[in-house]
């Protein structure tokens, strides 16, 4: 008789038989790799790692991985096969450990640090695509600046002798996904600055939006990023992430702004928002994303968009005035009460 479990990390729930009992196994949402707990009369509550007192830190200034994965040395992938460690909660970073000759790939601009005999270089373009010609290397930089990045894209390689580690930090408050690419088809089509860091022989390339209403006003634009390959990519979503596996058919209505990723089987459009009072007032928008299955979603609670937007309507310097945390005085109260 099965038995309900929960993945540490992401809190995604499985049907666990007992022979599962005591192993290791990896999450499908979130690739972090937990052990199935023998079964518990009470509902599994989905907790961190750094949770857990049973391990003692060496210091109390030390991160604790959140979780870690990575990918078997088979020799048959395209991809390099690295290991990850996600640390942190609401901002946190990525540790790559490369072995003698690895080399994962990177937004310009993601560096957190890197151990001596790593090296590192901008590459013009996407770095998968660097042997063909000076017209194909600007075509790539090009479909890069459509997407909303750098021209530059940056390599860090091992060049020494053991194994070495290269870190990088999330661009603004959320949490940091990885996705291995060989266990969702070897394609996952994403928000334009989703990607923050993958190993060589992935490829980032655009996604064009078909249909012209979705582009005009789904959020996301005409233009998506395309991850394709057979290793690991590790992307970042504001604020918490959720996944959803759609059935064949199964609708999700949402906001423009809070789809990260999805499949290539999802169907993604948008609709009216429905009635005038709800367009005009709903603070919605006039327009809801919409994304029909089969396939994988994943969304996110904080875009940027809506993040940058809070933070600009209350910034002083945009003319905007401040009225303060619940204050009726707004600019008299802040006379007395400060900032």
């Amino acid at each position: 008789m099965t038995h309900p479990i929960a993945c540490t990390q992401c809190g995604k729930r499985y049907q666990a038989p007992p022979e599962l009992v005591g192993k290791v196994i990896r999450c499908k949402a979130c690739g972090g790799e937990f052990q199935v707990p023998p079964a518990d009369p009470q509902p599994p509550y989905p907790a961190s790692r750094s949770a857990d007192t049973s391990t003692p830190l060496s210091s109390p200034y030390e991160a604790v991985a959140s979780f870690q994965g990575g990918q078997a040395n088979t020799g048959h992938r395209s991809s390099d096969e690295i290991e990850y460690e996600i640390f942190g909660h609401e901002a946190q970073y990525c540790e790559i450990t490369l072995d003698p000759g690895e080399q994962v790939l990177a937004e310009a601009g993601a560096l957190m640090y890197m151990d001596d005999g790593i090296e590192m270089k901008s590459v013009f373009g996407d770095p998968s695509n660097q042997g063909g010609g000076f017209v194909s290397k600007v075509f790539g930089a090009g479909k890069r600046v459509l997407t909303g990045e750098s021209l530059f894209m940056t390599t860090f390689t091992n060049q020494s002798q053991r194994r070495g580690k290269v870190a990088f930090g999330s661009p603004y408050p959320g949490r940091m996904i990885p996705l291995h690419l060989d266990e969702l088809g070897g394609q996952i089509i994403c928000q334009k600055d989703a990607f923050l860091c993958g190993a060589r022989g992935l490829s980032i390339d655009i996604a064009f939006q078909k249909k012209i209403a979705a582009g005009l006003f789904g959020g996301e634009g005409f233009i998506m990023q395309r991850l394709t390959g057979d290793g690991i990519a590790i992307v970042h979503a504001g604020g918490t992430m959720m996944h959803r596996e759609l059935q064949p058919g199964e609708k999700l209505r949402l906001d423009t702004g809070c789809l990260m990723a999805v499949g290539p089987t999802v169907t993604y459009d948008i609709e009216f928002v429905g009635g005038l009072r709800n367009a005009f007032f709903g603070g919605e928008g006039v327009f809801l994303a919409t994304v029909v299955g089969p396939g994988p979603v994943w969304l996110q609670s904080l875009p940027f968009s809506r993040l940058a937007g809070r933070i600009t309507a209350a910034s002083p310097s945009t003319g905007n005035k401040s009225v303060g945390e619940g204050s009726l005085l707004g600019g008299i109260g802040d006379m007395f009460m400060g900032d």
